[in-house]
């Protein structure tokens, strides 16, 4: 009797050191992330702006990045550029649409290691009514708790896309056969999450 407590009680210990760890989920803290474009202007020098208003999460474990997930939807009527007159542009039929097309939303599918703390991120990224695929490069920043009490994680992302493979075609050639707005739009995401 005493042995087969003891093998149950080797067994329970087993378990318990060999299950895997519980991915946490991750509320973006929009305090503290922003999302970041830019583009090129003129063929000459390049305009940035980010969208003010986003919300997302993600599933995220350290030591199973393979298995993180992540979400998160954009309010393309926040764009911002520090100028009114072209933000409304941006905003209208000839670029983002956000009265028709509100939301630009982005869910992962894969994600792969590189490095250490460096990692691929494939998903789909869905604006002005057509959804594409897009991979991130991803590097974490690293995990904190912070004075508070919550716990907290941070990563960068960047990517390029072209805005055309969206939909998104407005443009004017200068006389010297450049573009006024560049097609491909350079996005950089700054994303720090607080533990549920």
């Amino acid at each position: 009797m005493k042995t087969n407590k003891t093998l149950a009680l080797f067994i329970l210990i087993t378990l318990v050191l060999t299950a895997p760890a519980q991915a946490a989920e991750y509320t973006i803290d929009t305090e503290h992330s922003k999302v970041i474009f830019t583009v090129t202007h003129l063929g000459i020098s390049k305009v940035s702006g980010e969208f003010k208003k986003f919300s997302g999460s993600f599933d995220f474990d350290a030591a199973n990045i393979a298995a993180a997930t992540t979400s998160a939807t954009i309010d393309s009527s926040s764009i911002d550029t520090s100028v009114v007159k072209r933000d409304e542009h941006l905003k209208s039929p000839d670029f983002f649409d956000a009265v028709q097309f509100p939301e630009i939303t982005f869910t992962s599918k894969k994600i792969t290691p590189v490095s250490e703390n460096q990692f691929k991120v494939g998903g789909d990224l869905s604006m002005h009514g057509v959804t594409q695929a897009v991979e991130l490069d991803v590097k974490l920043g690293g995990t904190v708790k912070d004075p508070w009490g919550n716990e907290r994680a941070a990563f960068t992302a960047a990517t390029v896309i072209d805005r055309r493979q969206f939909g998104v075609v407005w443009n004017k050639t200068l006389e010297t056969g450049g573009l006024v707005v560049g097609n491909d739009v350079e996005i950089k995401l700054e994303i720090e999450g607080i533990k549920k």
